[in-house]
């Protein structure tokens, strides 16, 4: 083989082989080298296979991940690969030839498996396809209709989108590109940060690809070939932000178990098979757990299975022999699982990032939540891992806001049953005159319905030479659903949305809905994609805009204004003077809490007046030495949890009936806090409540110790899947918060701790790629103890990018 591997100065790879496929597998063993552990947590999330060795914390997402389908969506998208675009197939195999061929000695650096007792499994050609689902499945926050369907219920169909408004909402990304004619080069600049949980080791891996076909410098998801989504060619530059599109859909679906066992469930056109099967999933510590898999004509059932009456079905709730099948049926591994591993597949914890949220009562690194997450927000497009870019996103949906034409109204019923909400509850028992059976809720995603992930527009973009290549290769985007910005050389702009949106009722998009109603179902053709042209800059921050026909909820404007106006005031940007916008501390969320202090002059003791006078003249800046920032968060979280003690909301305290994993998408307390915004100024608690709330509030913290400054409480919580109980007295303190444009999200009310932020910072310049620069929070290197595992961390916190050096003559080469 030609390959050659070289290191920068912060130990980033950079990579030169003879040939892509080549590349490919270098990329692949240089990241098992430097991240084995990693990869292996990412292989066993994918497969639902975590609690075998992180134990039964981890059950509720293993079970999840099974259940959805994870690792049989991949399998059936990389066949799919093979038969349509084999050269991409290939070069994918390559990948996972690289990650097998290094992940024996990457393991040999990486403490946790020893820790452990885990060996290293090998990868299947269609892991980093899984991969790529268990890192977005959550990411476009389908909780999120369970959470509206429990409003609806139990507080009052017309409260179903109280709380998704443009008020506060948990953290997203930015990214913006800057003309030409507003940069002192000429050429444009490409900028931003993806806000995502941060774990560590980091969800992006920066890296060089170089071979004769092309030599790209970007930020790749570990276990996942190519720059999926920051890359710089040279002649062309891409970025994206999750668009807070929706396009999964949560199914009511009737089941029946006939006598011999197999399931039918109720469509458009009748009773129908589903097929079932049952899958083992092995816990360290504990017993093995058997579940059953059921999918209908719809999709996986994610919700209900085990609701099903004892009346129905043999004994043992298993399928008999014969019954339909839609996978293994040994109930141990499934299809295509190398012999003598641990069976089937999965993400750490039901709390796990790069699941799409952290599960409420789960700890990470001491911060521990009651109904509440366990690292921070809900998220608004994950962790990568996360996604998500995902979680909870937030934001009117206006009547023209889909593309689906005519629909009941929101929270309308559809099926002559109240919209299918059963009296005791979402699922259970099918009521007398439905046909018997039970209720049980399905998922619905673009992948496991055309069995495509778009992985065909990887090595294209690789390949990019303009704008027009970026945008050809986008078309067949996938899954998530990006606002995508590209600009090259020739001055060529891009802004656009990528991915695969269906077209179907607004009413699917809202609520739950019932999958024997035909009015539900998706059209053959997924909905156009908006562009827009640039002029003079752009900018994407998740806020209702360009993608506003796809969505429902979207994050607040704050960010995106605030960005809009920074770059408004200058036409001279050059890549240093670009990273202070990454590091504006200014919080235009504060106004209307600061409008309600202003409101509560008079009738106030002498400390609490103090406390308001205080806040009045703050200047609204989240920095981490600022004691009135810490003063106004202080303030904030009593506001919160007093609304949340409203008597108005009592109908929504107790727990939602669904599994653990969706939690976070499902606590009252933080729902109030992301909806604070909207809450001061509507819903059912009364204007005069809500001025006495902030009254009292201004005693509460008045009547305490003097609040620390706002770095002291709002401090960094990464997630590890073994975290180390010293390192909780180490993470610092962090500037910024939900709506800043240094977003460091928490959860007010609950904690200020921030597991959620900026996961990488970059800006690229067309001019010149070296006067580029880029920064992870921790480092190149996943290995505890090695000098990059960490070294980037100051860097991070003061807003500072590291150099993007190309000059081959600069770097180190790393000796076989």
């Amino acid at each position: 083989m030609s390959i050659e591997v070289y290191r920068d100065a912060w130990g980033v790879p950079h990579l030169r082989a003879g040939d892509p496929d080549e590349l490919a597998f270098a990329q692949g063993r240089v990241t098992a080298r430097d991240r084995a552990w990693q990869l292996e947590v990412e292989r066993h999330r994918a497969r639902g296979t975590s609690a075998a060795f992180l134990g039964a914390a981890e059950l509720g997402w293993d079970v999840f991940a099974r259940r959805v389908r994870l690792a049989d969506t991949a399998r059936r998208c990389f066949a799919r690969l093979e038969r349509t675009d084999a050269p991409t197939a290939a070069w994918v195999r390559a990948y996972v030839d690289g990650v097998n061929d290094g992940l024996a000695e990457g393991a040999r650096r990486a403490p946790e498996f020893a820790e452990t007792g885990l060996a290293p499994g090998r990868w299947e050609p269609w892991t980093p396809l899984a991969v790529w689902l268990s890192t977005h499945v959550l990411f476009a926050g389908f909780p999120t209709k369970l959470w509206r369907e429990e409003v609806a219920r139990r507080l009052g169909e017309e409260w179903t989108e109280l709380f998704a408004t443009d008020g506060p909402g948990t953290a997203g990304s930015n990214g913006w590109v800057v003309a030409g004619e507003r940069t002192a080069s000429g050429a444009a600049l490409v900028a931003g940060d993806p806000h995502r949980f941060i774990e560590a080791p980091g969800v992006y891996q920066q890296i060089r690809l170089a071979c004769p076909a092309y030599d790209v410098v970007g930020l790749a998801v570990p276990g996942v070939p190519g720059l999926a989504h920051f890359g710089h060619t040279g002649p062309v530059a891409w970025a994206i932000t999750n668009a807070m599109a929706d396009y999964q859909d949560v199914y009511r679906e009737r089941l029946r178990r006939l006598p011999g066992g197999a399931v039918e469930a109720l469509g458009p056109e009748g009773w129908r098979p589903a097929t079932t099967h049952t899958e083992t999933i092995e816990v360290a510590g504990g017993d093995p757990v058997a579940i059953e898999v059921i999918e209908t004509d719809r999709g996986p059932v994610i919700v209900g299975v085990e609701e099903e009456p004892e009346t129905g079905g043999p004994a043992d709730g298993t399928p008999e022999a014969g019954s339909p099948q839609g996978g293994p049926t040994d109930g141990t591994t499934e299809a295509g699982s190398p012999a003598g591993e641990i069976p089937v597949a999965g993400v750490p914890g039901a709390g796990a990032p790069g699941a799409g949220a952290p599960a409420g009562g789960a700890t990470a690194n001491g911060v521990s939540e009651t109904g509440s997450p366990a690292n921070g927000a809900p998220e608004t497009g994950s962790p990568a891992n996360g996604a998500p870019e995902a979680g909870t996103p937030v934001g009117n949906a206006p009547a023209d806001a889909r593309t689906a034409g005519d629909s009941p109204a929101a929270g309308a019923p559809v099926d002559g049953t109240g919209g299918g909400v059963l009296e005791d509850g979402p699922v259970g028992s099918v009521p007398d005159g439905h046909g018997g059976g039970w209720e049980v809720l399905a998922l619905r995603c673009p992948p496991r319905v055309t069995e495509e992930l778009g992985f065909g527009v990887l090595p294209a973009l690789l390949r990019a030479r303009t704008v027009g290549d970026v945008d050809a290769a986008l078309d067949g985007w996938v899954e998530p659903v990006n606002v995508v910005q590209a600009a090259d050389t020739r001055g060529g702009l891009l802004h656009r949305v990528a991915g695969h949106v269906p077209v179907r009722d607004r009413a699917n998009s809202l609520r739950i809905v019932p999958a024997w109603d035909p009015a539900h179902a998706w059209a053959d053709a997924p909905a156009p994609l908006p562009r827009a042209e640039v002029r003079g800059h752009a900018v994407m921050a998740n806020a209702r805009g360009l993608a506003a026909p796809l969505g429902v909820e979207f994050a607040p404007p704050h960010r995106a204004d605030r960005i809009d106006a920074l770059l408004g005031a200058s036409a001279d940007w050059t890549p240093e003077t670009t990273t202070a916008v990454h590091r504006d501390t200014d919080n235009p969320s504060a106004a209307r809490l600061l409008a309600a202090v202003g409101r509560t002059d008079g009738d106030l003791s002498p400390a609490a007046s103090a406390v308001r006078e205080r806040l009045l003249a703050w200047d609204r800046r989240m920095d981490t030495e600022s004691t009135d920032a810490g003063l106004y968060a202080a303030v904030r979280g009593a506001v919160v949890r007093r609304l949340a003690g409203h008597e108005a909301f009592a109908a929504l305290r107790d727990p939602a009936p669904y599994p653990e994993l969706f939690r976070p998408w499902l606590a009252l307390g933080p729902r109030v806090a992301f909806a604070l915004e909207t809450l001061l100024t509507a819903g059912p608690v009364p204007a005069g409540d809500v001025d006495r709330i902030v009254r009292e509030a201004l005693e509460e913290v008045a009547a305490g110790e003097p609040p620390a400054a706002w770095g002291a409480t709002h401090r960094l919580a990464p997630w590890q899947a073994l975290p180390d109980p010293d390192d909780d007295a180490r993470w610092p303190g962090l500037a910024g918060d939900h709506d800043c444009v240094l977003s460091t999200s928490s959860v007010p009310g609950w904690t200020d701790r921030s597991a959620r932020a900026s996961a990488a910072r970059y800006v690229w310049d067309l001019a010149d790629r070296e006067r580029s620069g880029w920064v992870v929070p921790f480092g190149a290197s996943g290995v505890p103890g090695d000098p990059h595992h960490r070294d980037q961390l100051p860097l991070w916190l003061r807003g500072e990018l590291a150099p993007v050096t190309t000059d081959w003559q600069y770097l180190t080469k790393e000796q076989e």
